[in-house]
């Protein structure tokens, strides 16, 4: 049987990705970001994950204001890398999981969860930077990728409440595949930061840090929070932060923390990263 045995959370900033298509990783301006990834790069090749359900948001590639779905997931068998205006990122396409994908689809479809089905479209950094921090340059992304877009861009947003449900409605599609399949759940995004208006370079570090604190054990009261106090207190931008409940949904209610990384700035944003294991194989913890 498929099982979910971990889930990562990672923000997915474009500047990350062009430092590294440029090669520029090494260099010792960026070593106290990217030395943070170190752990979870030897992890990754440890944990050999079948399938990524990989959530993040689009940012005006596949979807804009003609067609922006709350949520949605790529049934395809694969995607390749946006062209978000300076070519597309020299990255492997990435392969998608439409077996698995269609069974999710149709179970969260019957648990209560609308998703809008994508079968081609382009992902872009929010997607490709995550898995370029995890695996980094790779020949081809090791493992299959299931797409999951939220919109965060356009009010209203889902809300966290709605977000861990659906976190925990894709733990029990994924329990009841019938074939062994090692899947991990990122939750991409975040953390404090907003890009225009009077508050644009808004960074919360005491606000980010809370939130990782309470994503551990303290999840609900974080589900509760309103889209207007993410944005209030971690900016427009930062409202991103409620995609990692989805993770955390995904994941069981005892969950360890094997690492954390955490940096300011990022050109004008927070990185936040962390990866958490289910403390058990979840049998007495099924949805």
């Amino acid at each position: 049987m498929a099982k979910i045995t971990s889930g990562v959370g990672t923000s997915h900033i474009p500047l990350l990705g062009h430092i590294i298509d440029k090669g520029d990783s090494g260099d010792e301006k960026w070593a106290p970001i990217f030395d943070g990834y170190r752990f979870t790069k030897q992890w990754i090749r440890e944990q050999k994950p079948d399938v990524v359900i990989l959530v993040y948001n689009d940012h005006a590639t596949a979807f804009d204001m003609k067609m922006i779905p709350t949520f949605a997931i790529g049934c395809g068998e694969e995607y390749h890398p946006a062209d978000e205006g300076y070519g597309a990122r020299p990255v492997p396409i990435v392969k998608g999981a439409p077996k698995l994908a269609w069974h999710i689809t149709e179970s969260l479809i019957k648990q209560g969860f609308d998703m809008t089905v994508v079968n081609e479209m382009d992902v872009d950094h929010g997607l490709t930077v995550p898995l370029s921090m995890v695996f980094g340059e790779v020949e081809e992304w090791p493992c299959q990728v299931i797409p999951l877009a939220v919109n965060t861009v356009v009010y209203p947003s889902p809300t966290g409440e709605r977000c861990l449900a659906l976190g925990r409605a894709i733990r029990a599609a994924v329990e009841q595949f019938p074939e062994d399949v090692n899947v991990q759940v990122w939750g991409t995004g975040g953390m404090s930061h907003q890009l225009l208006g009077e508050r644009a370079g808004l960074i919360n570090q005491e606000w980010d840090l809370a939130f990782m604190d309470d994503l551990k054990s303290d999840y609900e009261k974080l589900g509760a929070i309103s889209q207007v106090e993410y944005i209030r207190e971690s900016g427009t931008e930062g409202s991103e932060m409620v995609m990692w409940l989805i993770m955390r949904g995904a994941l069981h209610d005892q969950v360890n923390e094997v690492h954390r990384h955490y940096h300011v700035p990022v050109s004008n944003t927070a990185l936040g990263h962390l990866i958490y294991e289910n403390v058990n194989d979840g049998a007495e913890e099924s949805v």
